[in-house]
């Protein structure tokens, strides 16, 4: 619903009639020095109602009336002006007609109708920004004004300056844009100053800035880092705008600018990929995602959505997120889908989906993931990570699968959880069902570590809590983790399925760990606030299973390079397939979930607990000395 017209059109139609008859008037004394003869006034009086037809003519033709006033832009301007051009063009077509076919006169001088056309194209712009500048004013009195600086002097920050002013709720200020361009420094755009990156930790530090929006779509990763961190330092909110694709039939507004990304947080660039052989591997192919409900399932189902498919097949134990993202797929890509609600501790259930969709693909990364309710309940993590994880392999060697890519952690690497442990014989398992099953496809096994924004993720409890106003709740001050966003750990899960000959487990990059207490304090400051002052941090205390720091075995002494530098072949213990299969047996005819435990730690001799019940069960730690 629109709201009332400020001002009616007929009376639009009334003053751009009277602007172009004082630029006539103007025209006329200009040309004439202001002495204007009378037998010029004479001609002039007969023709004039012409004049003024056309004008009108003009105007109602282009619509002009009908225009927004106080939401004047640079495309109106340019109808005004190709209007009032329109109209001066036909004067001079009436006077030429008029001279050589009738009485030997112009409609109008030919100087005049030149400084007529600048002087009304002039009038009828200016005072309609004018206006604008006046109601943009009038909306913005007496409301709470703030002092932004925009990041980025391009066509993204002058349509962010623009949606800000148009704001109603709040008044802002634009107090310059700063730029990483120096062609453009030192200039001014729409009347603000285009300063360097460079100046802007002086420009806050006077403290009249209340927010700095990003405003660049493709931003250099260190220089917006260098952004954040000034903003950060003075205590100043960071927003940004989200890419044109999002924006709301092509247009941006006030709301769609939020907090800076969780990816801007990860202090690196995000990995790129070149995924043209992965769509050349994928393509015409009959895909099988387990967990597709799933932080990680999903998004695979979304990056295998556009990849010319024969098949999607989705399937999950969780109805109610598995239709959510197939409605999402249904309503963004033509993939054929097929979704199943099936669980993968079933074998009958598992069994009809290969007899029935016959995948050449199957990317499993249906697991339970969360540390310490697992480390509560190892029997639920070991029917579902282990034996869930044994039923689909043995299924895709039965059913002639060609591909078997499996999601693994690091927390499989030296585990110190039931759920680490439980992903650690789940890689060994593939492993051995490759020596044992006749017929077997590839298997590939991927591991990296948590994924921004992933269910159970710190950062939305970060976010939640900070918006709570605190306290921000951590296990400890000195606790690392690696982080990579969800879109950027799929694809890389996508790069080492097309490159894996069968055998491996292909291990990420991921950079440097982060500091968890460091990622927390940086959110605070991003809202604006300061750690310890504005919100509270309290320390809780690790988790039972929880470690302080993950391993990824991303070394040089552990791993082999592939063609991708962010992807290494992980050198892992080898174990006996038979007895690993046999161990598994057991996990699966043990009586309760502290036998399960047990067993586990046969099979993973690495696997110590960490803060558990479940500590007792390890063996002495070695004295000094003497031989493990």
């Amino acid at each position: 619903m629109t709201g009332p017209r400020l001002f009616p059109r007929w009376g639009i139609l009334l003053i751009d009639v009277v602007l172009s008859l004082l630029a006539l008037t103007t025209a006329y004394l200009l040309r004439f020095n202001f002495q204007v003869p009378e037998q010029e006034v004479d001609l002039l009086l007969p023709v004039l109602p012409i004049y003024l037809a056309v004008r009108v003519a003009s105007f109602l033709i282009a619509g002009l009336p009908r225009m927004m006033v106080r939401h004047t832009s640079t495309e109106d301007a340019r109808r005004i002006f190709l209007t009032v051009l329109g109209g001066s063009v036909t004067f001079l077509v009436i006077g030429a007609v008029r001279y050589f076919a009738f009485d030997g006169y112009y409609f109008l001088p030919t100087s005049v109708i030149v400084i007529d056309f600048m002087a009304t194209a002039m009038a009828l712009i200016v005072v309609r920004i004018g206006f604008k500048l006046l109601h943009l004013r009038s909306r913005g009195a007496g409301k709470d004004r703030l002092n932004v600086v925009i990041h980025g002097a391009g066509a993204a920050g002058l349509i962010t300056k623009r949606t800000l002013e148009r704001e109603g709720s709040v008044r802002y200020e634009i107090v310059a844009f700063v730029d990483d361009d120096p062609n453009k420094t030192g200039k001014r755009l729409e009347g603000r100053p285009v300063l360097s990156t460079k100046a802007l930790p002086e420009l806050l530090s006077q403290g009249e800035v209340d927010e700095v929006i990003i405003a660049i779509q493709a931003p250099d990763p260190e220089n917006r880092r260098q952004v954040v961190d000034a903003a950060m330092a003075a205590k100043v909110r960071v927003l940004t705008i989200p890419p044109v694709s999002s924006w709301i039939n092509g247009q941006l507004s006030t709301g769609q600018i939020k907090e800076v990304r969780i990816e801007d947080l990860l202090g690196r660039a995000v990995i790129q990929l070149d995924d043209a052989e992965v769509r050349a591997r994928f393509k015409g192919n009959r895909v099988l995602v387990t967990g597709a409900a799933g932080s990680i399932g999903s998004e695979l189902a979304r990056q295998l959505a556009r990849m010319q498919l024969a098949s999607l097949i989705l399937v999950d134990i969780a109805e109610s997120g598995l239709y959510d993202v197939e409605t999402e797929l249904r309503a963004t890509s033509a993939a054929p889908l097929d979704v199943r609600i099936a669980d993968v501790r079933d074998t009958r259930a598992m069994n009809a989906v290969f007899e029935e969709c016959k995948p050449q693909v199957v990317f499993h990364a249906a697991a339970y993931k969360h540390v310490p309710l697992m480390e509560a309940q190892p029997d639920e993590a070991v029917r579902t990570n282990v034996l869930g994880t044994r039923t689909v392999a043995e299924l895709a060697c039965t059913h002639g699968v060609e591909d078997f890519v499996l999601v693994s952690t690091d927390k499989a690497v030296n585990p110190t959880s039931v759920m680490g442990a439980s992903k650690r014989v789940a890689e060994m398992v593939v492993t051995s069902l490759t020596a044992t099953m006749p017929q077997a496809p590839r298997f590939i096994t991927t591991r990296f570590g948590n994924v921004l924004g992933s269910s159970g993720s710190v950062i939305p409890l970060f976010r939640r809590q900070i918006a709570a106003g605190g306290p921000v709740t951590l296990t400890h001050p000195e606790v690392t983790r690696f982080f990579m966003t969800i879109p950027e750990a799929c694809r890389l899960v996508l790069e080492a399925a097309t490159m894996g000959k069968g055998g491996e487990i292909f291990v990420f990059d991921m950079g440097e760990p982060v500091r968890i207490a460091d990622l927390a304090e940086r959110m605070i400051r991003l809202s604006g606030r300061e750690p310890g002052t504005d919100i509270a941090i309290v320390h809780t205390g690790l988790r039972p299973g929880e470690k302080l720091y993950e391993e990824l075995l991303a070394t040089a002494e552990n791993t082999l390079p592939t063609h991708h530098p962010r992807i290494l072949i992980g050198k892992v213990r080898t174990a006996d397939p038979a007895q690993v299969l046999s161990a598994v047996d057991r996990l699966a005819a043990a009586p309760d979930g502290t036998f399960m435990v047990r067993i586990l730690k046969e099979l993973v001799p690495e696997y110590r607990s960490h803060n558990s019940v479940y500590s007792n069960f390890d063996p002495p730690a070695t004295e000094p000395g003497t031989k493990a």
